[in-house]
């Protein structure tokens, strides 16, 4: 009778420890962001808004945590068709390989657009040039041009820089400058943004493109094409960035939240501290988006 009444009281016992951990489990518990894509958007950006979006909810007594993975725009559609993550960031829009693969996983991807970027092309500190045309640049990044001494002073091979083939910049780039053909052979492909810059910074020969957070970079110049700066509202390579989101999947709250803080004027002033346009330029810089 004793040892029955004892193993009660072990039993008693330990529901009231598995509740009370359950309880702390709870307690701790804190809501969570997935956040895959574009390196533009995830090396400088993404980490800001996430910094800023943490502070208010911990003002509000609650948590969040963020898992953020930028190798790419092609990585963040392919995660959120996958159901591997709740937002992905884009440099560019849905390529009609990606909204096919999306209808067959029953997802519907939804752009929100977040800001506008110009991808600036940029060359050492010490290169005396101040600006190239379209059309040299597109000679220079196909291969058509190798040696400096074609539209420079200075002679030399020049050195081109790319993003890899994940990379929205880098389809984009291609479709914007190069009108769709094939990146010189011997293009050099790295994976993000800051590789690019600190390449260039350190060769004089070299140029590659960047987008518009990366063009304080120390050791690099931004060249005007056409005549005209990545600031400037005709600049020729400017690109609207993007969040994309499955509205056939059901989210937590936070996301929605998290959304709606990009979207406000203050996160909307975090997308301008890193040298980005706001979302509020993109319907007068695209006419073509004002019937959205």
């Amino acid at each position: 009778m004793k040892r029955l009444c004892h193993l009660a009281r072990l039993r008693a016992l330990s529901l009231f420890l598995l509740g009370g951990a359950a309880l702390a489990l709870t307690a701790g518990a804190s809501d969570k962001i997935v956040v895959k894509g574009s390196d533009t958007l995830g090396a400088k950006l993404m980490p800001r808004l996430k910094e800023e979006f943490i502070a208010i909810k911990k003002a509000k007594g609650e948590t969040v945590t963020f898992e953020i993975a930028a190798e790419g725009s092609r990585t963040g559609i392919a995660a959120i068709i996958d159901g591997k993550a709740d937002l992905a960031m884009s440099s560019r829009e849905l390529q009609s390989s990606e909204m096919s693969a999306a209808r067959a996983h029953g997802v519907n991807l939804k752009a929100i657009p977040v800001g506008v970027d110009g991808i600036a092309v940029i060359v050492n500190k010490d290169n005396p040039l101040d600006g190239l045309s379209l059309r040299e640049v597109e000679m220079i990044f196909t291969g058509d041009i190798d040696d400096w001494s074609a539209i420079s002073p200075v002679s030399g091979k020049i050195s081109t820089y790319t993003r890899n083939t994940s990379s929205g910049t880098y389809s984009l780039f291609q479709s914007l400058a190069l009108h769709r053909r094939d990146y010189s052979p011997f293009a050099q492909k790295l994976a993000g943004n800051e590789q690019i810059a600190a390449e260039v910074a350190h060769n004089p020969r070299g140029i590659g493109y960047v987008g518009l957070a990366y063009t304080h970079n120390p050791g690099v110049k931004v060249l005007a094409i056409d005549g005209m700066m990545p600031s400037n509202e005709s600049y020729p390579l400017a690109r609207p960035l993007y969040f994309y989101v499955n509205v056939n999947e059901e989210h937590p709250p936070v996301v929605q939240e998290f959304i709606d803080f990009i979207l406000s004027p203050e996160g909307q002033a975090v997308v301008e501290s890193v040298d980005f346009l706001p979302a509020s330029r993109l319907k007068e810089i695209y006419p073509e988006l004002a019937a959205d």
